[in-house]
Formats: C-alpha cells, structure tokens, sequence
C-alpha cells in the first residue's frame, strides 16, 4: 500500500503543471475539480497515459470558459453529456460535470442528471478501482469505497451492488471482461454471479458499443482472462456466440481436441508473434485466431471406427464470421480481412513436406493479398500438438515454404502479380472491343501467370493468339 502511495505520489508530480493550473483555475471560479478514474488507477500502477480525465462540480459552459485561453485546442462533442474536451501540449484532458446516468429497460440510451458532490459522482462509476479521485490543486485522495485496496489485492468490484450497477450500464458487464483483460485481474464472486444473472441484459445495449469493448479485450494483455469471464458467464451467448459453441461435447472415445481450448491457444500463440507485424496489438491477427475454428460446430461429422471429421470447417467458419462482424457493425475493411483469414487457414496443409509447386505457392500468396503476413502467424499459431516432433516438423516445413515465397517474391514481385498484357494489349492483339471476352482473355493469361511464371510481351502474345484460335 505504501508502495502504490508513493508511486501516485510520483506520477502527480509528472504530470503537476497541468492538474495544478487547471485546479487554480477552477478553485479561483469558486468550482471544484478532481482527477478521476482511471488516470487515478493508472498513476497507482505507473502507467499512466497522456489522456487525463476529471471531474468536476461547474457545468458544462463553465468548464468550457474556464478552460478556454488555458488549452491549445478545445471540442464540446460530449456537452449533452456533460463532457467538455480540450489539448493542453502532449496532454488530452476530458472534464465532466458530476453525474448520475441509467438505463430505462428497453432504452439503449443513459439518461443523464447532474450531481452536486464528487463522493455521489464517484458512488455511480463501475468498478471501486476506478471510484477513487485526487482533488487539485490541494491533492486530497479520495477513495469512499476502496478502490485502493481492490487495487492491492487486484480484484474487480463494483462501488456498491453489482445488480445496481449493472442495471444502470449492462455495458459494465463487458467492462467487468475487459478490465480483467487488460489488467490481469480477477473479479469477485458476487460480480461474476450478477454478471451470470443478468447477461440477457447486455441486449439493450447498442452492437457498437458492444464491439468497442469487444475490441479493446481482444487486444489487452491477457485476453483469455476476459473471454474466459464472458463464457463462464453467459455473456458470450449473446454477444459473440460461436465462442461458446466450440466448447464441443466430446466423443466417447476423446477422440478430437477441446476446441475451445485449442482456439484460446491459438489466439495466445498469435499474440506471441504478432511482433512479426511491426506494431502493437493487432485486433485482425488475433480477431481471426479467436474464430478460425468456429465453422467446426456445423461440420462435426462421426466417422465409422469413432473418427471426427469437420470437412469444410473454414469456408462454413469464414461465412459464420463474416455475419457476426456484420452484426457487430465491424468496417467491411476488417470484415474482409479476418473472413479471408479464416477461409485459408487450413490451405498450409496441402504443402505435405514441400510437394508444392511454385504456381500453387503463388496462388497461395495471391489468394492472401494483402494478409498474407497475418497468415503466416495465424497458420504458426494454429499448431498446438503437444508431440514435439510433429510441431518441429511444421515448424520446419512453414520455414520451407515462407523462404519459398521470399524467393519467388523476390524474383516476381508475387504481391503486386498481373497478367503479362493489359485489358487495352488484349484487345489490340485480338481486334475486340471492351465485353466479356477481354474478361476472359484477362483471366486466362492471370492463370497462366500463376503456372508458369512471368513471360515476355511477345510470349504472352503468342500465347494468347493460340488460346483465341482454339477457342474459337
């Protein structure tokens, strides 16, 4: 405890020019103003980020004079919330007038009510570690409801009755998720029991703001923590239903893997090597580790002699995501890309031990576009085998087939590959107009890219004079 007191203690002091000014500020207008919520947890765990949040006793056309000639930049998109934004340098800093917000049952909208005091304000936020405050400028920590300590045992609960709080926000369900996610913490039991009583109320809730928080516990530090807590629950039954169904019945003999377990592997796996992209956490990568598998529920066949078949699992897995991202209201940008992932995750498996010639690996690189470095961590990151000499031997044999694409790559330029003539070249050499035919004729001499590598202007001419003449 003393520890987490002297660590905040430093991280004011970072960040002291900015909450002093804007405290004597406030205070000079007879206003009141505190940190707030997470930078105040965040400051605890020394990671603390550029964007301040605070709260505040002056409404909203006060708090926007009052920062005014203060900040760089300031936007009042969030006033009918209560919410003023501005910029002050490197600092993005968010003041809300105290409040009180719920839900009517059947509403997806909070209604908002102005409070009077920072203990009632702090009394209706979702979790004790995010209820605690720090009053500027005179410092004064404020923490009515242990969030502090919470903080120290690293637990999730709510400042007063789960049920209430979850009532007010069925989002704070999701939250309950991510947090852990993010925080690597575990939730108390009377949260995960309101949680499991009352999921069926996450359905009032807009799909937009569920994907929001979906994304942000996809791409935390530990995601298994909070997907694990949305399927124990029954949250997952509602907002990403294909996790739960891979929790497959097994065969009396166990003959096929928990496929759930398997997919939460895979998901860490490709979380592992991820570096590979160059970047931080990439939602596509590891949005399409988490479904790559969910077209296996609707293909699982018994086979005589006790085998379990899933034929076709990722064509059936790559329409089942493309729905659930539609109903998520995901970008087609990010739909396309995880869909195109799960539909090829298993194409790897036809190289055997290298048997491949260089067309089907240019059809391999040409079928992924742009995706295909996130296919080479998502099809890595699918092995699981506990045999050693098996993950070796794919380890060894996905090597093969990477120095493969390098090479051709850099022979063909494989991600940019076009048929040797254009549409204008196909229709000069055959005296045609533009049609079907210059379609044709286009795919034709694509397909013939593919199988026997780039030719020359005259080769592909040639060529394409004899594939007209035995058409026609």
């Amino acid at each position: 405890m003393v520890e987490i007191q002297r660590r905040v203690g430093a991280e004011l002091d970072r960040i002291g020019s900015v909450i002093d000014e804007l405290g004597v500020r406030f205070a000079d207008a007879g206003e009141e103003l505190a940190l707030v919520g997470g930078p105040v947890r965040d400051a605890m765990i020394g990671r603390l980020q550029n964007d301040l949040d605070f709260t505040t006793s002056a409404r909203p056309e006060t708090t926007e004079k009052l920062v005014s000639g203060w900040a760089d930049a300031v936007w009042d998109m969030g006033r009918d919330f209560g919410t003023i934004g501005c910029r002050k340098g490197p600092w993005q800093v968010e003041i809300t007038t105290y409040r009180s917000e719920s839900y009517d049952p059947s509403s997806r909208k909070p209604d908002v009510d102005f409070g009077d005091n920072l203990e009632g304000d702090l009394g209706r936020r979702d979790f004790s570690v995010n209820s605690m405050a720090v009053r500027v400028p005179s410092r004064e920590f404020v923490d009515p409801y242990g969030g502090i300590v919470d903080l120290a045992e690293r637990v999730l609960r709510t400042p007063g009755a789960p049920e209430d709080s979850f009532s007010d926000d069925p989002l704070r369900m999701m939250r309950a998720a991510r947090f852990a996610a993010q925080l690597g913490f575990g939730v108390a039991p009377e949260v995960v029991e309101a949680m499991t009583a009352m999921a069926g109320r996450i359905e009032i809730i807009s799909a937009e703001r569920v994907r929001d928080e979906l994304v942000k516990l996809v791409c935390a530090p530990h995601p298994r923590l909070g997907l694990t807590l949305l399927v124990d629950t029954g949250l997952a039954s509602y907002v990403l239903p294909e996790l739960p169904a891979l929790a497959l019945e097994r065969d009396e003999h166990h003959r096929h893997k928990d496929v759930y377990e398997h997919t939460l592997t895979v998901l860490e796996q490709s979380i592992d090597l991820e570096g590979r992209l160059g970047g931080g956490p990439d939602f596509v990568s590891r949005f399409a580790a988490l479904m790559h598998d969910v077209g296996k529920p609707k293909t699982r066949r018994f086979e005589s002699g006790g085998t379990v078949t899933f034929h076709h699992h990722d064509v059936v897995g790559a329409k089942l995501t493309r729905k659930r991202m539609q109903a998520l209201r995901f970008s087609n940008h990010d739909i396309d890309a995880v869909a195109k992932l799960v539909e090829l995750h298993l194409r790897f498996h036809g190289y055997g031990s290298g048997e491949w010639t260089d067309s089907a690996v240019r059809r391999y690189v040409r079928d992924a576009g742009d995706q295909v470095e996130r296919l080479h961590i998502l099809t890595r990151a699918d092995c699981t085998t506990r045999n050693q000499r098996k993950a070796d031997r794919l380890r060894r044999t996905y090597d093969s087939l990477e120095e493969r694409i390098a090479r051709l790559s850099e022979e063909e330029e494989l991600a940019a590959i076009r048929p040797d003539l254009d549409g204008n070249q196909i229709m000069e050499i055959l005296g045609i107009g533009p049609g079907r035919e210059v379609g044709q004729a286009y795919t034709w001499l694509l397909d013939l890219r593919m199988d026997e590598g780039p030719k020359t202007p005259e080769e592909a001419e040639a060529a394409l004079r004899a594939w007209w003449a035995q058409r026609d």
